[in-house]
């Protein structure tokens, strides 16, 4: 059996330019081609291929046959592979990162977050993006041990030495339980009420905060990991805790949680930094995405809370 030839890219270019036109003449005035290159073109790629790619016969425009159909496809992945080769080649030419690395704070709202990656894939589709979500002291330790080139953290990022900050807003942390628990059953807590519960804490898994604790009101706690495991223990009854209000706003519509009003946990206000090393500055794509924080964080509200 007859095995294909390798076409090259440009007999591609010319097949999908007669396409695209309709005509022999029209790819020729699309390439700036003589209609007899053009055809030249075809036939040494139906040639190669050992294809027919167009019926020519009987009508004025060319026609693709079955198999041209399928030949387009294909060219067509081949096309935007190339055109997208060329576009990353550029990008690094003028200096743009192939990949950026971005670690953020579980507490950043998904929405923020969401918003700004789509802004960035619209504004640099050839970089790629690989991203960490961290929490307290595991931001800062991936961007200092050089991990990731940009983060955005909490106040905690503050307390380490080489890394560059810049405010990018904040979230408002309130504390929380389900409708039947005991706290949520109280009109007016005591102080010290809290203390005799559950509180479900956000475990940091950095080795640079080991040991400490955040908003810790009670002796009585329980370490978890994820904070998408700390939501529904806390609509389960298992505790009461700190949540981010964007997270819980429709669990407190719908009276799946209830807000605390806790003499000596009120929660507050989550601020957020962007970071990077201050040795390592980042790169344009990098750069865009920093800003893009900073300023979207501007509009943060202080939501009438102290800082956490």
């Amino acid at each position: 059996m007859a095995q294909p030839g390798t076409p090259t890219f440009d007999q591609l270019r010319i097949f999908m330019a007669v396409v695209e036109a309709g005509s022999f003449a029209g790819a020729g005035r699309k390439l700036n081609r003589a209609v007899s290159v053009i055809s030249y073109g075809i036939e040494n790629l139906e040639a190669q291929l050992g294809l027919k790619l167009f019926i020519r016969e009987g009508t004025k425009k060319p026609v693709l046959t079955e198999a041209g159909h399928a030949i387009l496809a294909e060219a067509q992945r081949v096309g935007n592979a190339v055109d997208g080769l060329r576009a990353r080649t550029k990008g690094l030419l003028d200096g743009l990162e192939a990949e950026v690395t971005l670690v953020v704070d579980v507490f950043l709202p998904s929405e923020r977050l969401a918003n700004v990656l789509n802004a960035f894939a619209k504004e640099f589709p050839t970089v790629s993006l690989r991203l960490h979500v961290e929490t307290l002291g595991a931001v800062a330790a991936l961007v200092l041990d050089g991990r990731a080139g940009l983060g955005v953290a909490g106040q905690v990022a503050a307390q380490f030495e080489g890394l560059e900050r810049h405010a990018a807003g904040s979230v408002a942390l309130v504390p929380v339980a389900a409708p039947g628990h005991p706290l949520a059953q109280l009109a007016k807590p005591m102080p010290g009420a809290a203390r005799e519960h559950i509180q479900l804490v956000l475990a940091d898994r950095s080795t640079l905060t080991a040991g400490r604790d955040f908003a810790v009101a009670s002796p009585r706690n329980w370490r978890l990991a994820d904070l998408g495991a700390k939501h529904h223990l806390l609509k389960a009854g298992l505790g009461w805790g700190n949540m981010p209000l964007p997270m819980v706003e429709a669990d407190l519509e719908q009276g799946c949680l209830v807000r605390l009003d806790l003499p000596d946990a009120q929660g507050g206000n989550f601020r957020f930094s962007t970071i990077h090393r201050a040795d390592s500055p980042p790169g344009p794509a990098a750069s865009w995405l920093k800003q893009r924080f900073i300023e979207l964080g501007e509009a943060d509200g202080q939501g009438g809370l102290p800082d956490v």
